[in-house]
């Protein structure tokens, strides 16, 4: 189990260093308006808009996408470990990830109890 987190953490690193070399280098003459403010891009804005820019190697989205999958791989941990625990027929575990699921999705999807 602690190798999904170990790879899910490592490809987040990845796609956020391709994508920051990148962005450095599409950008480097580019100066930076700081007193004006400009939100994220529509690019930005959706999972299925940041996967579409990271396979036309946006670096912007290749940032967005490795912050996704750092995000999403705590989520995965717990997925799996569900699976293990379904698999051993373990069902005070399943109730316990179940819960922990349930925590991680209201958090990252803004809802409340």
């Amino acid at each position: 189990m602690g190798t999904v987190l170990r790879y899910g953490v490592v490809l987040a690193a990845v796609l956020v260093a391709a994508g920051g070399v990148a962005y450095l280098f599409e950008r480097w003459d580019h100066a930076t308006h700081y007193s004006v403010f400009a939100g994220s891009p529509e690019s930005l804005t959706t999972p299925a808009a940041i996967l579409r820019g990271a396979l036309a190697l946006d670096p912007a989205s290749l940032i967005a996408l490795g912050l996704v999958v750092l995000v999403l791989t705590p989520v995965a941990r717990v997925v799996f470990a569900l699976l293990a625990f379904v698999e051993q027929r373990d069902r005070l575990y399943v109730i316990f990830s179940l819960i922990v699921l349930s925590v991680l999705f209201i958090g990252l999807t803004g809802h409340s109890l």
